[in-house]
Formats: structure tokens, C-alpha cells, sequence
């Protein structure tokens, strides 16, 4: 059978102890291992792997034949409960074994799970899955998780209380981040809010979720973009006592205004433009920036960004002023600007 990334996520939901086995592969080994690790999970419990109801088998073995694979899917435990016999980078080579296995299973009998990488079309392994009456394959694509995989990750964790606004971002986070880093970021949240009975908000997510820069070159963007052009000097010393160059700081300046700019040229304003930036911008940040833009409008954002880029030539250039002085007091114009 064919199945889809519903069907196995209902497998993982709902365990199905009348399928001799399924075949999870795909082109992200992270993708396959994570669900595959789900799914083994929900077929033999908590304790399954304490009480030696899971059996490894490397798909190397199998070329020696099928005999030790059938007498694993066979095999009684010693504990009771279902059983599972796990095969991980599997490949065509591992047909002949598996197929066996398939043919001969039995109510009762473990049950396969085997993982694969990218697998063509005409690949045998992937036929057998999919043209048997009681065994299935899965194929995993590069698509983030939906909006109900997530719920149900978090409310696995715990958290039932879900704020609108916070599930927006992290759908939009669990399409910056690789799956392995998104669920990572999932955990630290549900560890973050344990014990804490209040609905998960932004602002729960901005405290946890992976920064892109350090905090301090953040504050004095904002500084910067905010007009509060008493804050530049200080923020700055500490940069560079952090050892932080002013072609760096130029760059992330640019890259923050660019980031207005472009949320200010969106047809339909800032708050639909902010939608469209990537990496994705949520929590407290978000509502600063397009406050920012705002304000800004889009004639000063082009006159900023002219400045910059005047600042980021003379830093390149064959000058002798010093950078860092160069790089304050384009930033101060910059604050003084937005006053105006």
C-alpha cells in the first residue's frame, strides 16, 4: 500500500497491528530517522526497548540471506506485548530478506519497520512495500510539518493552551529550521513552559526560539531605528570591546534597513510585507519592526539605506579614518533621521 504522510501520521496516532510492516524513506535522513523513531514508539510503548521488545538488524546483514530476519520477525519475547524489528538503510539488496519476511508474517509476529534513503520509482524494495496488502511505504518529502503535526507535538508535550498568534509563529519557524532544530526548539518550549498554566504566547516563543544575532547588535538597530541616538555610543563600545568590526556592523545594519525597506514596498504595507521576510520575524521583534517601518516610511528608508551604503565603501576603502568612528557617526544620522 501507498501511504501519505497522514496515513502515517495516524499509524503514529493509532498503531495498525495488522501491517506486517512499513517503509518509511526519503531524501532528508533526519526527516525519515525522526518519524521513524515516532513510529517505533508508538508500535511497542515507553517500555518497549527496556523490555527487549525491539530488535536492530543492519540491512548488511541481510545479504547473507533472509533466514536471521525470519527468525527475529518469529521469535517470542520474553516479555509480553507487541514487538518490533527494526531495519534502518535498507536498499535494494535487503529485498529478497525483507520480502520473506513479508510473505510469511503472521498476527503476532513482529512487526518491520525499515528506513531508506531517496528511493526511485522502479526500486524493488519500494514495489514490495507498496504492492503488498499488508505492509506500506511512506515517502518523506522536504516539506515542513503542518499546522496539526504541530499541535499534536505540542500538545504530546503538554501544552494544550495554544495562542492564535503563537502558532503562527511557529509555523513560520518550522519553516526557517531544519526538522531536527524544530524539534529541539519544540522541547525547549514545552520545558519552558512547564508548570506554567497560562496559554503559550510570542512572547514564549521569541524567549526560546534560535537568535540569528547577538542581543546587543539588536539593540542598537533598534536603537538606531528608533531615533534613540544616545544609546549608539554606549552599545557601541561594547561591540567592540566584544571584538565586533564596523564592516560587520555595516552589513547587519544594511540587511535590518533592507528588511523595513522591503516590508514598506509590499502593495499591501508593512504588517502584510513582514509575512514575506525569511527568516521569519515573531514575537516582541516583530511588533518593533514594523513599528520601525511605520515611521520610517519608504523615501527615508531609501535615503538610510543610501547612507549605509556611502559608510560600508568608505570602511572598504583605502581611508584612514577610523572605522568604528566612521560607523557611530553614520549610525547617529541614521537615529537622527527617523526624528525628523
Amino acid at each position: 500500500m501507498k501511504f501519505n504522510a497522514r496515513d502515517l501520521a495516524r499509524l503514529i496516532a493509532k498503531p495498525d497491528p495488522q501491517l506486517a510492516g512499513v517503509l518509511i524513506y526519503g531524501q532528508d535522513a533526519m526527516r525519515v530517522a525522526l518519524k521513524r523513531q515516532e513510529l517505533v514508539a508508538a508500535m511497542i510503548g515507553p517500555q518497549g526497548e527496556t523490555e527487549m521488545r525491539l530488535d536492530r538488524m543492519p540491512a548488511s546483514d541481510l545479504r547473507r540471506g533472509g533466514a536471521a530476519l525470519l527468525d527475529a520477525v518469529k521469535a517470542q519475547g520474553f516479555f509480553p506485548g507487541p514487538r518490533v524489528v527494526l531495519i534502518e538503510d535498507a536498499t535494494d539488496i535487503a529485498h529478497d530478506a525483507v520480502a520473506g519476511a513479508v510473505k510469511d508474517w503472521r498476527a503476532g509476529d513482529a512487526q518491520l519497520v525499515v528506513t531508506a534513503g531517496a528511493l526511485k520509482a522502479t526500486s524493488k524494495l519500494r514495489k514490495l512495500f507498496e504492492g503488498a496488502k499488508q505492509a506500506g511505504a511512506v515517502a518523506l518529502y522536504d516539506d515542513p510539518p503542518s499546522r496539526e503535526e504541530i499541535e499534536a507535538a505540542l500538545h504530546k508535550a503538554g501544552l494544550t493552551q495554544i495562542d492564535t498568534d503563537a502558532m503562527r509563529d511557529l509555523v513560520a519557524l518550522s519553516r526557517a529550521l531544519d526538522p531536527g532544530d524544530f524539534r529541539q526548539t519544540l522541547e525547549k518550549i514545552a520545558l519552558y513552559k512547564h508548570g506554567d498554566p497560562t496559554p503559550l504566547c510570542p512572547e514564549d516563543i521569541a524567549a526560546v526560539a534560535p537568535s540569528s544575532t547577538e542581543a546587543v547588535v539588536d539593540d542598537l538597530l533598534h536603537a538606531v531605528a528608533e531615533g534613540q541616538s544616545a544609546l549608539i555610543g554606549p552599545l557601541l563600545v561594547r561591540l567592540q570591546a566584544q571584538g565586533v568590526q564596523a564592516v560587520t556592523l555595516a552589513i547587519m545594519a544594511m540587511r535590518h534597513f533592507r528588511s523595513l525597506h522591503a516590508m514598506s514596498c509590499h502593495p499591501g504595507g508593512p504588517s502584510a510585507g513582514i509575512q514575506r521576510l525569511r527568516p521569519p520575524i515573531f514575537g516582541p521583534r516583530r511588533d518593533r519592526l514594523l513599528g520601525q517601518a511605520q515611521s520610517w516610511g519608504l523615501p527615508r528608508l531609501e535615503r538610510a539605506l543610501t547612507e549605509l551604503i556611502e559608510a560600508d565603501l568608505t570602511l572598504r576603502s583605502a581611508s584612514n579614518a577610523p572605522s568604528m568612528a566612521v560607523m557611530e557617526r553614520a549610525l547617529i544620522r541614521l537615529a537622527m533621521l527617523v526624528r525628523r
